[in-house]
């Protein structure tokens, strides 16, 4: 796409950027130098406030931020393990979509064994290292998984019990049912019914010939897998649907060209703003900084834990900013949040809202699977922790849907006006669409705290919510296009692993 296609700021409806827009406001606000001043101080709260985030991501061991993260790994590789073993019995589509969004099963077991590589060298726990030899055992590396036993003889009466399980699964030495009986008792103590008790039972027995207990494990591993299915292939379905229909009309809306692109605006004024830039960063700088400043009262204050309470802290954190560009950019220009940020769309224009947010959408599919195939070649690897929600997991009832109003609604609507509406536009007015579009976003992402992988991930969604917001001069596209993305996710991880 040309520069001419991404540039709209020289239209005609626009004033142009080195001028902001005749409005009701004689005097520019913030122009004072205490303004300034105070702009610097609150410039310097945002900086340390993005820091500490970037800081706590950064050093803090990925592992600690669970008070049991042996409970959620087992759960997490489980879970992956039997939708990837349920794939073998399902349609062809679903194999195809599933490999192409969640991977091969050769890479969930990389994964897999590298998180309890890791998990292991944290917390030396024996349920830990009875499930790394298993998932070697299973996968073919029954040497490794042997080798693995050598350092728990003197580990105590459990490690050395879980030693005997290893050896008798993986070694080649015969197993008769007298051994395998007290072996099987041994391991129901041990594991919990799921995929580690599934395959290594299922061994011992087919080792001993119990062809009955080996039909039972069978059949249990069977259910599970199937249960696992019902959940996720409607999810598939789903986002089989909006990659075919979205990807029609993302190719119509790369065949407009020149004038035609216009067919997309849905709303005036869009951007760059009918307000001052300077006047735009000083509110931006000073409703930035009082949201943080919320935002930490609102994480030290042991009330705000409860969930009818947590739920108010996305708002509560950005009604500063809110208020603030209401009083200083919205009013003084004669707009409201509805016409000033096209938040009101026409009755007619809801066919074309529809085929805009589709497009989006698949284009934020397949940037996914472009970085997928790319971090696969690079051999890199996004940590388990940064998409394993306990809320969403093991939270009561009104615990999720908290959650899932925090991430499919308030975060949507929220952080569209932020880092959209305000910053993306205050900084149209000096820049081109892809400066502005490249610095914003940026920021967005790195707000989020993930790691490279993520980091690249909400890159490139906020990339194209605010080339939408740029094309269409509403807000309404990327904040459900976000709200889409937000409630697929949310309902992966439930699927998965509720």
């Amino acid at each position: 796409m040309n520069e001419q296609t991404l540039s709209i700021g020289r239209s005609s409806d626009f004033p142009p950027r080195d001028q902001p827009a005749v409005s009701k406001q004689s005097a520019a606000p913030y122009s004072s130098r205490w303004s300034v001043v105070v702009s610097g101080v609150c410039a310097g709260i945002l900086v340390a406030a993005l820091g500490a985030v970037l800081w706590f991501s950064a050093t803090l061991p990925k592992l600690q931020r669970f008070e049991e993260p042996d409970r959620a790994l087992d759960l997490m590789v489980s879970r992956m393990l039997e939708a990837q073993d349920s794939l073998r019995r399902a349609p062809e589509w679903q194999q195809w979509l599933a490999g192409w969004t969640m991977g091969t099963d050769d890479e969930a077991r990389e994964q897999a064994i590298q998180w309890y590589r890791e998990l292991v060298e944290t917390t030396d726990d024996p349920l830990s290292k009875l499930r790394l030899a298993i998932l070697l055992g299973e996968f073919g590396q029954e040497t490794a998984a042997l080798a693995e036993t050598k350092g728990w003889q003197n580990r105590g009466t459990s490690a050395l019990l879980f030693g005997q399980l290893i050896e008798a699964a993986y070694s080649p030495q015969p197993l008769d049912r007298t051994q395998e009986a007290e072996l099987q008792a041994t391991l129901a103590e041990a594991l919990p019914s799921g995929w580690f008790y599934d395959h290594l039972a299922a061994r011992l027995a087919r080792r001993a010939g119990d062809q009955d207990l080996l039909a039972t494990v069978e059949g249990q591993r069977v259910f599970r897998e199937d249960r696992v299915q019902q959940w996720i292939r409607p999810l598939l379905a789903v986002e089989l649907m909006c990659l075919v229909i979205g990807s029609a009309m993302l190719l119509g809306v790369a065949g407009l060209r020149g004038q035609r692109i216009h067919l997309l605006r849905l709303h005036l004024p869009g951007v760059p703003p009918p307000w001052s830039g300077g006047t735009a960063a000083a509110v931006i700088l000073r409703g930035g900084a009082l949201g943080a400043i919320t935002t930490a009262a609102i994480l030290s204050t042991s009330s705000f834990q409860h969930a009818s309470l947590r739920a108010l802290a996305i708002p509560l954190a950005n009604l500063p900013l809110l208020i603030l560009a209401y009083v200083q950019l919205l009013r003084p220009a004669g707009l409201t949040f509805r016409n000033g940020f096209g938040l009101g769309i026409k009755r007619e224009n809801f066919g074309r809202l529809i085929c805009t947010i589709l497009a989006v959408v698949a284009a934020g599919l397949w940037g996914e699977w472009v970085m997928g195939r790319a971090v696969e070649f690079l051999n890199l690897n996004n940590h388990w922790t940064e998409w394993f929600d306990q809320d969403l997991v093991w939270g009561a009832p009104p615990v999720v849907a908290v959650s899932v109003l925090e991430y499919v609604i308030f975060a949507p609507i929220f952080e569209e006006l932020a880092f959209r509406g305000l910053l993306f536009a205050m900084l149209r007015r000096r820049l081109e669409f892809l400066p502005a579009a490249l610095i914003s976003t940026s920021l967005f992402a790195l707000a989020h705290g993930y790691s490279l992988i993520g980091f690249l991930s909400v890159f490139w969604s906020g990339f194209l919510w605010a080339w939408i917001y740029e094309r269409t001069g509403s807000l309404i596209p990327g904040m459900v296009a976000h709200a889409m993305n937000n409630l697929l996710v949310c309902l992966t991880v439930m699927a998965l692993l509720r």
